[in-house]
């Protein structure tokens, strides 16, 4: 049995119980610097969070930095390959090390020119001379918890933080790693500050309920049908699938919807390399008039699924244990606290929100990080570097993120109104109500 089937048989909308969840959520959690505080002290300071991709750092001694809030750490590679992560300070007078990113064979600080080996250790004092007065082995750089999954680096400040697969459970590695996540290379990697409280970014990717009204386009392909969705909570995280299918044959035929997956790049750019066998399919289903008539079982759907299928295997990549539905239809992972992801076979885009660093609870930096599955010989040319926005929309995103990237700011704007004291949920945002409960649990300590 392949992980994906779960959908097979998961439960609907009607099949949970929303008892311990909360359709209304209070608006100050969007605008409130007190409880901006609260999330540092109980969230950001004790959870794994993901820094970017591995593949950022394909060489020994190539590193990275990050903040949350005013804290900076930064990540490097080993001669041994592994990926650690220290505090972003000398320890001397605490100048900091890493800015931005880099590499070298050494950790060197500008300031005195200490300088640390790829592990943290102290190396050299600038001076010869201070060798003899200064315990190298009680210098070494303060080590943070960093590991590895699906070939993205999470990073922990909690010095007791327990193991990344432990927080993520058994269950959450198992159906993830069909997708073989690790061997798909980022072509996409920008970040950008938005005028919005991270949380309205993990809310607006967490349903599909705004498609019609920010996204009408992928109404050819997406029926808005709550029925069909399915939903799988785990005790911090959660995923929910919708299918790519076209059930409204009063006002879409077949031709209607193969149309609209020729559109589908626009949104989801990996489609365009399916596309060329998906016509070929199409067309051995097309009568002597050109009409396409697909038999019992056969759909633009099922079609899609089979190209997709038969081009990447061609390609190489493995997706024996990707059910049929996986070839089409987006998963949609929440990753407590702050990484959504949507994958299908051979694509994934991740969308990571952070709070801004200055503690501003309106503002907050989002990433997008998009990886594809491509053949050896054209990854490096296709890898692309982290782009660090600054003059806000100046950089375009493909059609749905730019869709969202306009419509989370004008919501911030809404909330701030001190008369609307919370946010009414429909059941169909469960997923939102869902990370909200989880977040709750965690500012009351017990997460």
């Amino acid at each position: 049995m392949r992980p994906g089937q779960w959908v097979d048989s998961g439960p609907g909308l009607s099949d949970l119980d929303f008892t311990p969840l909360t359709l209304q959520i209070t608006t100050d959690r969007y605008t409130s610097r007190e409880y901006a505080e609260r999330e540092r002290v109980s969230i950001w300071e004790r959870v794994w969070q993901v820094v970017g991709r591995a593949d950022e750092l394909p060489d020994a001694g190539d590193r990275k930095e990050f903040h949350i809030f005013d804290q900076s750490y930064f990540i490097v590679r080993g001669r041994d390959g592994v990926i650690r992560g220290f505090v972003n300070a000398c320890r001397h007078r605490g100048n900091i090390l890493c800015r931005g990113t880099g590499g070298g064979a050494r950790i060197n600080c500008p300031y005195h020119l200490w300088s640390y080996d790829l592990q943290g250790n102290l190396v050299g004092v600038g001076r010869s001379d201070l060798d003899a007065e200064i315990d190298k082995a009680e210098h070494s750089l303060l080590q943070v918890s960093v590991e590895c999954f699906a070939g993205f680096v999470f990073i922990n400040p909690d010095p007791n933080a327990a193991p990344l697969v432990e927080f993520f459970g058994d269950e959450v590695a198992e159906l993830l790693a069909p997708y073989h996540l690790d061997e798909m290379t980022t072509v996409l990697n920008v970040r950008e500050s938005l005028e919005c409280n991270w949380k309205v970014v993990i809310d607006a990717f967490s349903e599909g309920y705004h498609i019609a009204g920010i996204h009408p386009e992928l109404l050819r392909v997406i029926n808005i049908d709550p029925t069909t969705v399915r939903y799988r909570f785990f005790e911090d995280h959660s995923v929910s699938v919708a299918p790519f299918e076209v059930k409204n044959v009063e006002n879409f035929g077949p031709e209607d919807e193969l149309e609209g997956i020729r559109e589908l790049p626009g949104t989801f750019p990996g489609i365009a390399a399916y596309l060329p066998r998906l016509e070929e399919l199409a067309d051995s289903y097309r009568n002597t008039d050109g009409v396409l008539e697909y038999p019992e079982g056969v759909s633009g759907r099922s079609l899609l699924q089979q190209a997709t299928r038969e081009t990447l295997t061609g390609m190489g990549f493995d997706v024996s244990g990707l059910t049929d539905a996986q070839m089409s239809d987006n998963h949609g992972w929440v990753l407590f606290p702050n990484f959504f992801m949507t994958v299908r076979a051979g694509e994934a885009t991740v969308i990571v929100a952070t709070p801004h660093p200055d503690g501003d609870p309106a503002r907050c930096v989002w990433q997008i990080i998009s990886v594809m599955y491509l053949p050896a010989e054209y990854r490096e040319a296709a890898r692309a570097q982290q782009i660090e926005v600054e003059e806000p929309g100046s950089f375009k995103y493909f059609l749905a993120l730019q869709q969202d990237y306009e419509q989370m700011p004008r919501q911030q704007i809404g909330l701030r109104n001190k008369s609307l004291e919370y946010m009414s949920l429909i059941r169909e945002e469960v997923p939102i109500a869902k990370f909200h409960s989880v977040l709750d649990r965690y500012l009351a300590g017990k997460g």
